[in-house]
């Protein structure tokens, strides 16, 4: 089986192409592939199929080999992955889980269009929401030298969130930019970057901060990301996420 390694700013994938490839996907050589040790090593798994009206289905795995909730990073490197197939060109719409998502490519940029997002709840300024997959966004001073693995453990597997959740420490750098740091279910670690995360983290640093600003800047530890949207009263819409997308690696397994 032909595999593809992709990333977007260290959130790393392995993909691939299931147009031609008639036998199902276990989640033990899921797991296996994506294990860092004894794979190929990757956050995630991603199967592109072709659908009726739309250019592609996406389907995506967690490392421990579960399917999993929608991912933004994800969903940038398997449109990136569709242009070097030479399936779409400068634009894409696919489908994930029966949602429509949308996108425009500039190069190694790649610009999701996300899902509007209606609510966010706010607990004594600790933010949940759900920007395609669920997060817990928190503000804390000094995130560098923060234990986000011990806290983040307690909050994804407490019995608040049964189904777990993705938590986010994140630190004001000035009125529209952010530093922030994600650790992600189904990875059980820290990852160098999250998609959906950089998105939660915009919108709940626009919501605590009152902010006019509908244009942020997100840094984290595998690059930068711009995050637009639009917003009206408590609800974002026109939410876009933008960073690179990048071919690391193919090969065969």
């Amino acid at each position: 089986m032909e595999f593809y390694k992709y990333h977007g700013c260290g959130n790393d994938f392995i993909l691939v192409d299931g147009r031609n490839i008639q036998n199902g996907f276990n989640n033990s050589l899921i797991e296996r592939m994506c294990h860092r040790r004894f794979g190929v090593g990757a956050d995630g798994f991603m199967i592109l199929s072709l659908v009726s009206d739309y250019d592609f289905e996406m389907k995506y795995y967690n490392s421990d080999g579960r399917a999993s909730s929608f991912c933004g990073n994800g969903g940038r490197c398997i449109v990136k992955f569709a242009q070097d197939l030479g399936i779409i060109r400068d634009r894409a719409t696919f489908l994930f889980e029966e949602k429509l998502y949308s996108a425009t490519l500039d190069g190694e940029s790649i610009s999701l269009y996300m899902n509007n997002v209606d609510s966010i709840l706010d607990e004594n300024g600790v933010f949940v929401l759900d920007t395609g997959s669920p997060h817990h966004v928190a503000f804390i001073e000094n995130i560098d030298s923060f234990d986000l693995i011990g806290y983040a453990r307690r909050i994804r597997f407490s019995d608040s969130f049964p189904d777990g959740i993705n938590v986010n420490i994140v630190e004001h750098v000035t009125s529209n930019q952010i530093k922030m740091r994600t650790y992600e279910r189904g990875v059980e670690d820290e990852t160098y970057s999250c998609g959906t995360g950089v998105v939660a983290a915009v919108l709940a640093a626009s919501t605590r901060t009152k902010s006019k600003e509908n244009q942020f800047k997100v840094e984290t530890k595998g690059g930068q990301f711009d995050v637009e949207f639009q917003k009206e009263e408590s609800r974002f819409h026109q939410i876009i996420l933008k960073g690179p997308a990048e071919k690391v690696f193919q090969g065969t397994w």
